[in-house]
């Protein structure tokens, strides 16, 4: 009882007030802080438990805020613009109106690709009034044929007029006409081109001759036009043509007339555009030239809000739970001072006390790994290319503090919620309580954790009849609500769980029926043993399973799905004519080329909508149904060369509500609205792509119309290699499967990464509570080794209760996990969760594992210093 006896009379008879009840009002602080102070003295083992939750809980939280706040501030320095003090582009967002009067609201997604301005809007900034000059910007990749240089040279296309804010000049020759191209000097030499000479270039439409009009040398700086590939300069509208979306530009430069400010010009051609373009100055030029930045956002927000939010709630949760468990240890403590006439509002400042004094330092000692944590992790998707190379990590001081903040509100309020009631009971009352356990749970927690329970099973329901992301979004909030319950009612499910799993324990030695008899007795120390495995369990096994059952459903889909004999690919891309071309070979069947990208669907019922992107490809020449097996369900795919047509995958077509005959809104890659006829659905959207369509119509929609793949069907491959030059590469079903595979391995490390960082928290705090429930009984176990039990005897019953513990937490979690996986797998593959024997094998070795490794080890040092005189 040493936070009763403590040094200096913090506590004891003295502090008691009589009749009038509790320490005098102006001693309050003074004394309650005094037994927070001694509590901490003597009681460190407790407290080291809850310093590791919310150290914890810190790093979590700061992790995650770094990256989202990253994501929010996401921008990098121009460099193509950097001469250009305003940039005017388009809308990267594509918008949808969902509702209808005052409770309408913009549903709005970053386009695939990028949205482009038209012609008639450089003439509008053109006229502003300030304006030097208005240059369309158009760039796209291209590469040298082979009779124009060396074979496969990859170069940036762009216009001429880019040469105004670039700072690239002609030291050779004149500005490039309708069929003519100035190159760096770098790509002439290469080639061995000079003015007059002819070169070949690879465009999206096919090979194209242009004559060398002239040689450039870029800046003494050069921007970064083409990630370090040469330049091939085209007149701007030819640029633009090249590229297959005449008439469009990605981007208009601005410069001031002379004595001209930027603010100045800025207002002027907002004024000239209005709404039909964005203007942008500053570092946001910096995010028009690389649409990666926007991307990076997306994807930062969303791991930081969503993974962070989720990853937030689990660890603010586990370590609220260890503050209740380390204060719930310490019942008889309160007792003996609601005994000796301490007040219930005593009580409570004592408990708020220690959570100033533990909660903060914790929270500073998580911030340092939670920098790390977050650091390596931006680290890693910059090596994966998933964000820009230059953009940085921001570390500002609101999530360092919004995480102290985190785990010093956790403490307090799982501290007041841990000490009501104790602090409310009658001192009469209290030594008595303390001495048993309570048998059932409060009314309010059981009703809410019956409520939660009965949630989940609803949801999932609802999860099970929805199909794509909606599965998954009503799938997240059944493992939340699932988790919830299994909190609130953990005292009953560990006794429910102590009496089954305790059955055969019951038909063992003396060692295996104590740890039965001990786990039914004591049932709420087991919950807090058993509920971070639970956590654990539940949450990995999603993340790592969802994966592995689409990534499965994908792998399979695509070796039924492609039935070409061959597969042409090149790094580049290949121009649209090379179906054209593979067909007149001789052997060849059916040639068809396929463009992919992403489009953008509405999904979604009643008043709740909204654009999901799916994977689409247009696909060109004859004979599809000779290279691709879509598994049609519904309609038919020969329709599909008629303008205004579109097949969709069978769950994306639900998940949008239309069917055959019915009419699809899209937004094209760079967000053009189309309505198109649904000709055909089928089910092998998830290992082909979600959304087929005509080449053309998709073909003016994205910076550059390159082939991604060319399906050839027949036995002639002689001279496909040739199709694309330099690069080209021929495989067959399966090589291309195995292709497919490694582009799927950012998906794979971002979920594994997102496994092991919730899992290993989860892990950690099941071991720190086991640890604390285990040093909590060294009096327990001492008692044990008195009346004559071996050591031996005492080790193999922490033993048995470790086991029951990870097995317990291994079952729960995992029939969370299902039903879970069950309705979210289903909507998304439309088939049943994949579970890998071996994965499946080491969750189960690392539930029990972690049982055994937080109940043994301590009660091996507990038994060292409890072991009986003789």
């Amino acid at each position: 009882m040493s936070a009763v006896h403590g040094p200096n009379g913090t506590a004891g008879p003295n502090g008691a007030a009589g009749a009038g009840g509790g320490l005098p009002r102006a001693g309050v602080r003074a004394r309650t802080n005094g037994l927070a102070r001694a509590a901490l003295r003597f009681r460190p083992g407790g407290f080291a438990g809850t310093f590791v939750a919310l150290m914890m809980a810190a790093l979590i939280v700061s992790a995650c805020g770094i990256l989202l706040e990253t994501g929010v501030r996401a921008s990098v320095p121009p460099e193509r613009y950097a001469g250009a003090p305003v940039v005017v582009a388009a809308d990267q967002r594509a918008h949808m109106t969902v509702g209808s009067g005052d409770g309408a609201y913009d549903a709005s997604e970053q386009v695939p690709d990028r949205a482009r301005v038209k012609a008639d809007l450089v003439e509008r900034v053109a006229a502003a009034q300030g304006v030097g000059a208005a240059v369309p910007d158009v760039t796209f990749p291209t590469r040298l044929a082979a009779e124009g240089g060396p074979e496969g040279a990859a170069l940036t296309a762009q216009g001429w007029g880019s040469h105004a804010f670039t700072g690239a000049a002609l030291t050779a020759g004149s500005a490039p006409g309708p069929d003519e191209v100035v190159l760096d000097r770098a790509t002439a030499r290469a080639a061995g081109a000079d003015v007059g000479d002819t070169v070949t270039l690879v465009l999206p439409a096919g090979e194209r001759e242009f004559r060398v009009s002239g040689l450039a040398a870029p800046a003494a700086d050069p921007p970064a036009a083409g990630g370090g590939a040469g330049g091939a300069y085209l007149a701007d509208d030819a640029a633009a043509r090249a590229a297959g979306h005449p008439g469009r530009f990605d981007a208009v430069a601005v410069l001031p007339a002379e004595g001209v400010g930027a603010g100045q010009l800025a207002d002027a051609v907002r004024g000239a555009v209005g709404e039909r373009a964005e203007v942008h100055t500053g570092d946001g030029r910096g995010g028009v030239e690389d649409p990666g930045v926007a991307a990076a956002e997306e994807l930062l927000t969303g791991l930081g809000g969503s993974f962070g939010g989720i990853a937030a709630t689990v660890a603010v949760f586990t370590a609220a739970g260890t503050v209740a468990l380390s204060v719930a240890q310490r019942k008889r403590e309160f007792a003996l001072l609601r005994a000796i006439g301490a007040t219930p509002r005593q009580i409570r400042r004592s408990v708020a006390a220690e959570a100033l004094l533990v909660a903060p330092v914790a929270g500073l000692a998580g911030l340092l790994p939670g920098i790390g944590l977050a650091s390596w992790w931006f680290g890693q998707l910059k090596d994966r290319d998933a964000v820009p190379a230059a953009l940085d990590l921001h570390i500002s001081a609101i999530p360092l503090a919004s995480a102290v903040g985190t785990a010093l509100l956790s403490a307090l309020v799982a501290g007041w919620a841990a000490s009501r009631r104790p602090a409310k009971t009658k001192p009469g009352q209290a030594l008595t309580e303390a001495s048993v356990e309570r048998l059932r749970p409060g009314i309010v927690r059981t009703v809410l954790g019956v409520g939660a329970a009965v949630g989940g099973a609803v949801l999932s329901g609802v999860a099970a009849r929805s199909a794509g992301d909606d599965a998954a979004e009503a799938a997240l909030g059944v493992v939340m609500l699932f988790m919830l319950a299994v909190a609130l009612l953990g005292p009953l499910i560990a006794r429910l769980a102590a009496g089954l799993f305790g059955l055969p324990l019951r038909a063992g030695d003396a060692s295996a029926e104590l740890a039965a008899a001990n786990s039914r007795t004591n049932a709420r120390r087991l919950a807090s043993a058993i509920t971070p495995i639970v956590l654990a369990t539940a949450f990995a096994s999603v993340l790592v399973f969802m994966h592995t059952s689409e990534d499965r459903a994908t792998a399979t889909q695509q070796r039924d799905g492609v039935t070409a004999d061959h597969v042409v690919t090149h790094p580049g891309g290949l121009p649209a004519d090379a179906a054209e071309r593979a067909a007149r070979q001789p052997g060849v069947d059916a040639a068809v080329g396929v463009l992919r990208t992403q489009v953008l669907v509405p999904v979604g019922g009643g008043g709740d909508r909204w654009l999901q992107g799916a994977t689409a490809q247009g696909v060109s020449g004859g004979g599809l149904a000779r290279v691709q097996d879509l598994d049609v369900r519904d309609g038919a795919l020969d329709r599909l060369h008629e303008p205004g047509t579109v097949a969709l995958d069978e769950n994306l077509a639900r998940s949008a509500g239309v069917g055959v005959g019915e009419r699809v809104e899209l937004r094209l890659p760079d967000g053009t609205p189309v309505k198109a006829e649904v000709a055909a659905t089928y089910g092998r959207g998830l290992g082909l792509a979600q959304v087929t369509l005509d080449r053309a119509a998709l073909a003016g929609h994205v910076t550059a119309a390159y082939d991604t793949d060319l399906l050839v069907s027949g036995a002639g491959a002689e001279g496909l290699g040739a199709l694309g030059g330099a690069g080209t590469a021929v495989t067959d079903a399966a090589g291309y499967a195995q292709q497919q595979d490694v582009d799927r391995s950012l998906n794979r490390w971002a979920n594994f990464t997102m496994a092991g960082v919730l899992g290993g928290f989860a892990a950690i705090a099941a071991v720190n509570t086991l640890v604390m429930t285990v040093l909590d009984r060294r009096r327990e176990l001492g008692m044990l080794r008195l009346i004559g039990s071996t050591r031996r005897q005492v080790l193999g019953m922490i033993r048995w209760e470790g086991l029951l513990v990870g097995v317990a937490g291994l079952v729960l979690g995992g029939a969370i996990a299902a039903a879970t996986l069950v309705p979210m797998v289903r909507g998304i593959t439309g088939g049943d969760p994949y579970l890998p024997p071996l994965t499946v094998a080491a969750f189960g070795l690392g539930a029990v594992g972690l049982g055994l490794l937080g109940t043994v080890l301590p009660a091996r040092a507990a038994l060292r210093r409890t072991e009986p005189a003789g």
